[in-house]
């Protein structure tokens, strides 16, 4: 990790024990494509204003400051400085309150991943603590606050380090009760249950991130190699959705192409996917590629 930058030091705590750690951040969408909004008129960069809602005139940065909406168009004003005074104090201790068991936690409530790493004076305690995890098949919950916020954080083993999750509160979450309220109960069985059965079975596989490509990025790096070349995008297909009365027919039809397809050799994760999808999608995007590609077809 030490060509990142940790995004909090502090400590964990557990029991009597207390040892240095650092977050970093294990999931970033910096490397996607990033569009900037452009003056189709001048083709130049456009930077964005704040306007004042009733006078319609800009709005300098020192002459702003946070407002909370008590009525219709009235604002109470609350300055920064008491933001700030109204954050927790932080000890920057990550203390462990309970280990659970790992399966206990909806990863509905999963909100932010970070690697957990030890500074060199806590790597014993660290250890410790991870393979007591790893042998007793729990994962620790520890508070703190964390970029000026109190949060709830899970903490796993992953390796040779710990996961530490931050958590959605109970507020923060939806009910599913309510999003599935509407759905019609339904019960499939006889040969429909059998075949989406078989489909599934002849479909199942390991979870390997790498081979998964992302089409979106992918995508917009295509459409960027095609106007850097001066290139037509194809239209996108219609999605067509299997009908009601065709849903059995479409179930058949799934499991004869994939009985036809488990007599043909397999194609590995590593031969689909050469490289992660955002590699790929950079060098789709990219005008030399492309201007290499178009010369190496010329001649």
């Amino acid at each position: 990790m030490a060509a990142h930058r940790a995004q909090w030091k502090g400590f964990v705590k557990f029991g009597e024990v207390t040892f240095g750690v650092a977050l970093y951040t294990a999931a970033s969408t910096s490397d996607r494509i990033a569009f900037n909004t452009i003056n189709k008129a001048t083709g130049n960069r456009v930077n964005r204003v704040f306007i004042d809602s009733e006078t319609e005139e800009p709005v300098p940065r020192e002459e702003q400051t946070k407002g909370f909406e008590i009525e219709n168009g009235q604002y109470i004003i609350i300055d920064p400085e008491e933001v700030a005074a109204a954050i927790p104090e932080s000890n920057k201790t990550l203390e462990i309150e309970a280990f659970v068991p790992c399966d206990e936690i909806d990863d509905v409530f999963f909100d932010k991943p970070y690697y957990l790493t030890p500074d060199k004076m806590g790597s014993d305690a660290f250890a410790a603590l991870r393979d007591g995890m790893k042998k007793s098949k729990v994962a620790a919950i520890a508070r703190t606050v964390l970029f000026r916020r109190m949060r709830s954080v899970l903490i796993r083993p992953h390796g040779k380090g710990l996961i530490a999750t931050t958590l959605n509160y109970d507020y923060e979450v939806r009910s599913s009760v309510k999003a599935f309220e509407d759905m019609p109960k339904l019960k499939i069985q006889g040969e429909m249950l059998d075949l989406a059965k078989h489909i599934i079975s002849t479909k199942k596989g390991e979870f390997d991130p790498a081979s998964f490509e992302d089409r979106y990025e992918a995508a917009l790096a295509d459409l960027v190699k095609a106007k850097v070349e001066g290139k037509s995008i194809p239209k996108r297909k219609e999605v067509k959705v299997s009908k009601p009365n065709d849903l059995l027919a479409a179930l058949r039809e799934s499991a004869g192409r994939l009985k036809a397809a488990a007599d043909k050799p397999k194609r590995t994760a590593a031969n689909a996917n050469t490289g992660t999808g955002h590699e790929k999608a950079k060098r789709r995007a990219s005008p030399k590629v492309a201007s290499e590609n178009t010369n190496r077809k010329a001649s």
